[in-house]
């Protein structure tokens, strides 16, 4: 079992790093160190889709992020993600979308993208590695200025493994799509204020500017959030494989990190907000003090 998740993950990091080349079944047979039929296979036993297919929709998911912040012809963006053609992007893009690129590029609504995720993190979800070396957590105090938030909400989900058993992982892919204030969606324990009987805690979803008029997916909620100070507790890069090790040293942190020592209090009339763990930068979050 292994053996074959290392093996998805290699192929995994191979597209992700050559995206935009002609890649072959050859060339994933290559780093998977499997045949090309049993390569082919793995892929779709492990991501549900053949490689043809992944490749296609991830290429059109980045170049719905370039469509939305970049004014580029259509042509250049069809052939620059790997396209051979304009009418073959414009079909596909129309397909899995349900809408063409031009008038995406006019109107950047939200829609559902294609965010893949390693096989290698299965194998950790909810593991913490031993590690007796001390780390250090940046801490500072940050103001965030009003806007608002799409969420979606789930039904009794605490943390992100059981909203994602309830809501699925591809609401990420939605989110990714809008334009954020913070480039990047986020996610939030509600306070009890913001949640809606039988909904959940924990959510997720993006900070959009006060007067956001783009639209809001069917099955989302939109909701206020005040100008609040917080305390950002951000903890040292880490290796990827080691995300539940990351996350578990900043909480720690903020257990024990008494915010009246600087004067204030925390506040739990804001949500608390978790920003994606990424390696290179270390694992972030946010919490509301007054």
């Amino acid at each position: 079992m292994l053996e074959q998740q290392e093996a998805v993950q290699r192929m995994q990091d191979y597209i992700d790093q050559n995206l935009y080349e002609n890649i072959s079944l050859t060339d994933l047979a290559k780093v998977s160190l499997f045949s090309p039929w049993y390569s082919y296979r793995l892929l779709k036993q492990w991501t549900n889709y053949t490689p043809a297919d992944y490749i296609r929709k991830l290429r059109l998911s980045k170049s719905v992020l370039r469509l939305r912040n970049q004014e580029q012809k259509i042509s250049n963006i069809a052939f620059e993600t790997g396209f051979g053609s304009v009418d073959g992007y414009q079909r596909a893009f129309l397909k899995e979308f349900l809408v063409n690129p031009k008038e995406y590029a006019l109107n950047p609504i939200p829609i559902q993208l294609f965010i893949p995720y390693g096989v290698k993190f299965r194998a950790v979800a909810n593991k913490r590695k031993e590690n007796n070396k001390v780390k250090n957590i940046f801490i500072q105090v940050i103001d965030k200025k009003a806007c608002k938030a799409i969420i979606k909400r789930g039904h009794k989900a605490n943390d992100y493994f059981a909203y994602c058993n309830e809501v699925g992982c591809d609401v990420w892919g939605l989110l990714t799509s809008i334009n954020s204030v913070r480039k990047e969606p986020v996610c939030l324990w509600l306070p009890d204020a913001y949640i809606k009987p039988n909904t959940s805690k924990y959510v997720q979803g993006v900070e959009v500017d006060c007067d956001y008029d783009q639209g809001i997916p069917e099955g989302y909620d939109i909701i206020d959030l005040p100008a609040t100070k917080y305390l950002m507790f951000q903890g040292e890069p880490f290796e990827e494989i080691d995300y539940a090790t990351a996350i578990t040293e900043v909480w720690d942190a903020i257990k024990k990190y008494d915010p009246t020592i600087i004067g204030y209090n925390w506040d739990d009339t804001n949500p608390r907000i978790q920003l994606e763990p990424i390696g290179t930068r270390g694992y972030i979050e946010l919490v509301s003090i007054k």
